[in-house]
C-alpha cells in the first residue's frame, strides 16, 4: 500500500475538510501518525469528509494491529522451535550416553571422580532435606524457630515435643542440632567468604578507576623517536628480530598464520622464522613442512624444527628451539601460537619501545578475536578477555610495569629471557613463569593495548573447559613453587605484597574459591539451614554491579550481561577443582590438551584471495589451504597410513548436573521460606548449570 498525501489543492476543491491519514510504510515497525485540519464551520463536504476519514483510519489501524499480531506469532513460534531443538539436543545427549568420565588415554580421574562423588552426596541429601522440610510444612510445624531472648529455641521444642508421634520429635531434634551445631559454623564461612567477595570487588573496582584514569589522562607507552643519523643508517633501525612459532597439530590454522608471519614487515635479513613443530600425526607434519619449504623458495629465512618426543609440552619445545646455535646472534624473540595472524606492520610497531629503555625485557600486545560473535560461549568468552587485556593488563602495566605474559604475541628482549633462567618445564603456565622470574630479576614489562593481534576462542565446551583447566591449575602450582623466591627476592616490598596477595591469593586463589564456595555450596545450605543467613545484597546487588563493571570494555555485549553473571558462577566449579589440584600438586593439575582450532580466521583468507583472483598472490600470502590437494593426498595414502580423523562429539559433563539439581532442589525449599530473590537466583543459576551440563552451549555437533 502506497501512502496517500493530500496538498493544499486537493484540499480546498474537496470542501476544505477531512482528517487526512499518513501511513509510514518503514521496516520493521508500522507507525500512523495523524494531521488534524480544522473543517470549515458548517460546512456539510467537511462533516461528510470527517465521518469517511474517521472509518478509514479504523480500518488502516486494524490492519496494523493484525500485522503486528502476525510478528509477535511468528517470534512465539521461532522461540517454540528453538525450545523444541533445545529439548531434541538435550534428549540426543542423554541417549548417547558420552560424559566427561570417559578420559581420554593416560588422563587422571581420580580427582574427578573424588568431586563428583562429593557433588552426589550433597545432592542426595539435599533431596532428603526438602523431603523433610515439604512434610514439616504440609504438617503444619515451624520451618523458622522464633528468636527468644532467653534459650533460643527452647519454647519452639517444647511446642513441637507436646504434639504426638516421632515425627516431629525427630523433626524437633533436628531443628536442635541444626540451630546449635550447623548454623555457626555455615554462618561463619558465609561472613568470611562474604569479606573475601568484597575484598574482590574493591580489587575489581580499583583496577577500573586505574582504566578510566588512564582514559582520561591518555597514559599509553610512547616509544622513543628515532634519531635523524638512525634513520640514515638503514639497518641499525631493524634490530635482529627470532620469531617462533610453536605448534602440535595445528592442521587447521597453520597455513594461514605461517603466511602471516611470513609476510612481517621487516628486513629479511635482520628476521628468522622458527616453525616450532610437536606434531604426532605425520600427515600434518609433512603438510607443515611442505608449507615451510615453499616460503623457503621464496626467499623468507624461516626453519622447520620437529620433535618426536614432547618433553615438556610448550615449554620445551620453545627451550629446545633456543639451544639453537644461531640464536646467539639475534637479539630479541618474538613468540606467536599456531593460531595467531599478525598484522604486517606488527614488528615495526612494537620494536620501537625497546630502544633506548635497556631495562624493558617485554613488550605485549593485545589479542583480538575473528569469531567472538560465533555463538553464546565465545561471546560470553570475550567479555572476559576483553576486560583482562583493556582493564588488567593495561593497568597493570601503567602503573607497575608487570603482568601476566599471555605466551604470545609479545616480544621478549633474549638477554632477560637468559636472566631469568630461560623457559622452565615445572608447569602448565610457562609463560608466567617465566613472566614472574623476570620480575624477579628487575626487568619491566611494557603493554601495547593499540596493537592487535588476531586469533581464535574456543567454540567447543569442552576445549574452553580444558583450557581454562590448566590456566587456573597452573598459578596454584607456580605459587608453591616461588613463594620462596619471592620473599628472598630484592625487589621491593610493595612489589612482592602485589605479587603474593594481589596476582596469586587474590586473583588465582581466592576468586575461584569464593565465587564456586558461596553461591554453588553455600547458598544452597542456607536455604536447608535458615538460621544461618545470606544478604539479599550478596547475591544480587553486588554482583549485578561487578558483572557490569567487567561489560563496560565490550559495550556490544550488554544484552548478555545476565546470562555472563550465570556463566561466570557455572564456571567456577571447572576453575575450583583446577585451583585444587594445582595447589596440592594431584594429577590433573600436569594435563596439558592442545586447544582445538577450528580454522575460522581462515575463511577470510580465502574470501580474500578469491577476489584478488590472481595465483601468484594466492602463494605469497599463503593462507589458503588447497583442499583438493589435501583430500587427494589422504586419499592416495594406504589405509594404514591414512590419518585417523577424531570425531567430534559432545558431552554430557556430570558435575555441572550434579550441581544443577543441587541448586533446583534449593530453589524449591527456598519456596517454602518465601525467599523472592534467593529463589529467582537459585533457579537461573540451576538451569546454567543444566545447560552448562548437558552441554548446550557452544558448538554442537550433529
Amino acid at each position: 500500500m502506497a501512502p496517500s498525501f493530500w496538498g493544499r489543492e486537493a484540499r480546498l476543491s474537496d470542501g476544505g475538510g477531512g482528517t487526512p491519514v499518513v501511513v509510514k510504510m518503514e521496516n520493521p515497525n508500522w507507525s500512523i501518525s495523524e494531521m488534524e485540519q480544522e473543517p470549515v464551520p458548517g460546512s456539510p463536504a467537511g462533516l461528510a469528509a470527517g465521518k469517511a476519514g474517521r472509518g478509514k483510519n479504523a480500518r488502516q489501524i486494524t490492519w496494523v494491529l493484525l500485522l503486528k499480531a502476525h510478528r509477535a506469532a511468528g517470534r512465539l513460534t521461532g522461540a517454540a522451535s528453538a525450545a523444541l531443538a533445545v529439548a531434541a539436543a538435550a534428549r540426543r545427549r542423554v541417549a548417547a550416553g558420552r560424559t566427561d568420565g570417559d578420559a581420554a588415554p593416560g588422563e587422571s580421574t581420580a580427582l574427578r571422580a573424588r568431586f563428583y562423588g562429593c557433588l552426589r552426596v550433597f545432592v542426595v541429601l539435599s533431596m532428603l532435606l526438602l523431603a523433610v522440610e515439604v512434610a514439616a510444612y504440609l504438617q503444619g510445624w515451624h520451618l523458622q524457630m522464633p528468636q527468644m531472648p532467653e534459650m533460643p529455641g527452647q519454647l519452639a521444642m517444647d511446642g513441637l515435643l507436646a504434639v504426638d508421634g516421632l515425627a516431629a520429635a525427630a523433626y524437633a531434634g533436628w531443628m536442635r542440632v541444626r540451630l546449635q551445631y550447623i548454623a555457626p559454623p555455615l554462618q561463619f564461612l558465609t561472613n568470611s567468604c562474604v569479606v573475601l567477595f568484597m575484598i574482590q570487588s574493591v580489587d575489581r573496582l580499583v583496577l577500573c578507576l586505574g582504566c578510566l584514569w588512564i582514559k582520561l589522562r591518555g597514559i599509553k607507552p610512547v616509544p622513543i623517536a628515532a634519531d635523524k643519523d638512525d634513520v640514515e643508517a638503514g639497518d641499525e633501525d631493524f634490530p635482529m628480530v627470532l620469531v617462533q612459532m610453536p605448534m602440535c597439530n595445528e592442521r587447521e590454522v597453520y597455513q594461514q598464520s605461517i603466511g602471516a608471519i611470513c609476510a612481517l614487515d621487516w628486513p629479511r635479513s635482520n628476521f628468522l622464522v622458527q616453525v616450532l613443530d610437536d606434531s604426532d600425526d605425520a600427515t600434518t607434519s609433512a603438510l607443515i613442512k611442505e608449507e615451510v619449504e615453499k616460503w623457503q623458495r621464496e626467499g623468507v629465512r624461516i626453519v622447520y624444527r620437529h620433535r618426536v618426543i614432547r618433553d615438556g609440552y610448550k615449554a620445551g619445545n620453545l627451550k629446545s628451539a633456543m639451544n639453537c646455535s644461531y640464536v646467539k646472534d639475534y637479539e630479541y624473540v618474538v613468540i606467536f601460537d599456531a593460531d595467531f595472524q599478525p598484522q604486517a606492520d606488527f614488528l615495526k610497531r612494537a620494536m620501537p619501545h625497546f630502544k633506548g629503555k635497556d631495562d624493558v625485557g617485554l613488550v605485549q600486545a593485545r589479542w583480538s578475536f575473528v569469531n567472538n560473535d560465533e555463538n553464546l560461549l565465545t561471546r560470553l568468552q570475550n567479555i572476559n578477555l576483553c576486560f583482562h587485556f583493556e582493564v588488567e593488563q593495561q593497568v597493570n602495566g601503567a602503573f607497575l610495569n608487570f603482568f601476566g605474559f599471555n605466551g604470545t604475541a609479545g616480544v621478549w628482549r633474549i638477554k632477560a629471557l637468559e636472566d631469568s633462567g630461560g623457559w622452565m618445564e615445572r608447569t602448565t603456565v610457562e609463560d608466567m613463569d617465566i613472566a614472574v622470574r623476570a620480575h624477579l630479576k628487575g626487568w619491566k614489562f611494557l603493554y601495547l593495548n593499540d596493537v592487535e593481534c588476531q586469533c581464535e576462542l574456543p567454540e567447543s565446551y569442552e576445549a574452553y573447559r580444558k583450557q581454562q583447566h590448566r590456566w587456573h591449575s597452573g598459578p596454584m602450582q607456580l605459587f608453591r613453587l616461588c613463594f620462596v623466591d619471592i620473599i628472598k627476592s630484592k625487589i621491593g616490598f610493595w612489589k612482592k605484597c602485589n605479587l603474593i596477595f594481589l596476582f596469586f591469593l587474590l586473583r588465582k586463589l581466592i576468586l575461584p574459591f569464593y565465587s564456586f564456595t558461596l553461591f554453588c555450596v553455600i547458598l544452597p545450605m542456607t536455604m536447608f539451614v535458615p538460621e544461618a543467613e545470606l544478604p539479599a545484597w550478596v547475591v544480587c546487588y553486588i554482583p549485578a554491579t561487578m558483572s557490569i563493571m567487567s561489560i563496560l570494555p565490550s559495550p556490544k555485549s550488554f544484552p548478555f550481561i545476565v546470562p555472563y553473571l550465570l556463566f561466570e558462577n557455572t564456571m567456577s566449579v571447572t576453575k575450583f577443582n583446577a585451583m585444587i589440584s594445582g595447589l596440592f600438586q594431584l594429577g590433573s593439575a600436569y594435563e596439558w590438551v592442545v586447544t582445538k582450532k577450528s580454522g575460522r580466521s581462515s575463511e577470510g583468507d580465502l574470501v580474500a584471495l578469491v577476489e584478488k583472483h590472481t595465483a601468484q598472490q594466492q602463494q605469497r600470502v599463503g593462507s589458503a589451504p588447497d583442499l583438493a590437494g589435501l583430500a587427494a593426498k589422504d586419499s592416495s595414502l594406504p589405509k594404514k597410513d591414512a590419518p585417523k580423523k577424531k570425531q567430534k562429539h559432545n558431552r554430557i559433563y556430570r558435575k555441572e548436573l550434579a550441581l544443577s539439581f543441587l541448586l533446583l532442589t534449593a530453589a524449591a525449599r527456598s519456596v517454602l521460606s518465601a525467599q523472592g530473590i534467593h529463589f529467582y537466583f537459585l533457579l537461573f543459576q540451576g538451569v546454567s548449570f543444566l545447560v552448562m551440563g548437558l552441554d548446550l552451549i557452544g558448538e554442537q555437533v550433529e
